[in-house]
């Protein structure tokens, strides 16, 4: 009896000491530099820990032999207190150890990308845009023109495109209204749409915010003489739905097309937006600038100049010519 009961004391020995052993060796493992040369992003998918755990051997943040999986399963059961892990776009630090993962996987921040859209873009052009935004899911339907509000958005890897847009459209909603609440009261401007349409006249029209209070007064004292607007623009879109520049200047017959779009054919305001306004056109619209001008025309350096008279507005353009005549004349 007493060999057995000796016999049974060193093998409960044996096991103590084995299990301190694999302890001591999982713990040193735990905490030791993991194989990463450089920082990495990952993105970590959903499901289990065996799902993550292959993801990180296959990016090479964790090694991929068999101690390295039991370590990583252990001390996942063991921390589990801490969280569930997050299926993002995660980034690992150079030589993380098992244990640095298993805080980015519960606590990391996940990447954050962004997707920025220019003042004066239009549906298609806006449309291409989403599409391509990387990291993004899904499909979306085609936005409505004028309905994207150009501004730099955030987002994480997986973001649906249609929650994408309809964040967009809501940034818009929310500017056009603050836009037509705090407007200058004006007849010809019935309703947010008129504005929202003015207002993306007034962003093809100058890209100088200084100058688009102007462009709205020429505008609108157009509009309130019964005057076609004559802008260049509405035709470009008319022609092709704003899927971008012509790709030759516009001719006498571009100019006489009978598009709904083209303000020298129709009266009015065009039916519609021609592209996303910004902030700064939005603003110009409901507060425009005081004055009689009627006309203007580009300068050559950058900007327009204003008339109130066709006489004026004749010699505007006539220098304009001469000096790009001067320009093509002179040697290169």
């Amino acid at each position: 009896m007493r060999r057995v009961l000796a016999a049974l004391g060193l093998l409960f020995l044996v096991l103590v000491l084995s299990a301190l052993g694999i302890a001591f060796v999982g713990g040193r493992h735990y905490e030791a530099p993991g194989p990463l040369t450089e920082q990495r992003t990952v993105v970590i998918p959903h499901g289990g820990a065996e799902q993550v755990l292959l993801t990180l051997q296959q990016a090479g943040v964790l090694d991929p032999d068999l101690l390295t999986r039991k370590v990583f399963e252990a001390a996942t059961a063991l921390t589990r207190v801490d969280g569930a892990f997050h299926a993002a776009e995660l980034v690992f630090p150079a030589h993380a150890s098992i244990q640095q993962v298993l805080f980015v996987l519960r606590h990391g921040k996940p990447v954050v990308h962004k997707l920025t859209v220019p003042e004066g873009l239009s549906a298609i052009q806006i449309a291409n845009l989403l599409e391509h935004a990387p990291y993004m899911d899904g499909s979306f339907p085609f936005p409505a023109e004028g309905a994207v509000m150009p501004l730099t958005y955030d987002y994480e890897w997986g973001m649906p495109r249609a929650q994408m847009l309809a964040r967009m459209q809501r940034a818009m909603d929310r500017a056009l209204d603050q836009a037509w609440e705090g407007r200058e009261v004006d007849p010809t401007i019935m309703n947010r749409h008129d504005l929202l349409v003015l207002a993306s006249m007034i962003e093809r029209e100058t890209g100088n915010p200084a100058e688009r209070p102007m462009v709205a007064r020429v505008f609108l004292n157009r509009l309130q003489q019964g005057m076609r607007l004559q802008s260049d623009p509405t035709v470009v879109y008319g022609l092709n739905q704003g899927a971008g520049p012509l790709g030759h200047a516009l001719s006498h017959a571009d100019l006489m097309q009978p598009t709904a779009y083209n303000t020298y054919v129709i009266a009015g305001l065009p039916p519609g937006p021609i592209c996303s306004p910004g902030a700064a056109a939005l603003e110009a619209a409901a507060h425009p600038a005081r004055g009689d001008q009627l006309y203007f025309v580009a300068n050559g350096h950058g900007g327009h100049d204003f008339a109130t008279t066709l006489g004026d507005h004749n010699r505007n353009v006539s220098a304009f010519r001469a000096g790009k005549h001067a320009q093509a004349a002179s040697p290169k």
